[in-house]
């Protein structure tokens, strides 16, 4: 089974507790983190975002979104599975 792009952004924000769109287009290989989250949030996950700022290599303030994950639907229900 091919892991999708939706499933590494859950995995990567359950290691580190959010994601940018840079780290995962750096660590994912993912281009459009907001697409992928917009389909997550139809999906019922819920999620919550920070503007960041950084500076890029010309001196030139950015700003981009954090994205962490509220409502981990697999991690909360985790507990209502026997085993």
């Amino acid at each position: 089974m091919k892991i999708t792009q939706k499933d590494r952004i859950l995995q990567y924000i359950r290691e580190f507790k959010s994601i940018s769109s840079w780290e995962a287009y750096a660590d994912l290989g993912i281009t459009q983190l907001g697409a992928r989250i917009d389909q997550l949030k139809k999906e019922g996950y819920e999620f919550k975002t920070e503007w960041e700022s950084s500076t890029n290599r010309y001196g030139d303030k950015t700003e981009y979104k954090r994205y962490y994950l509220v409502n981990d639907m697999i991690v909360d229900n985790i507990n209502h599975i026997s085993v």
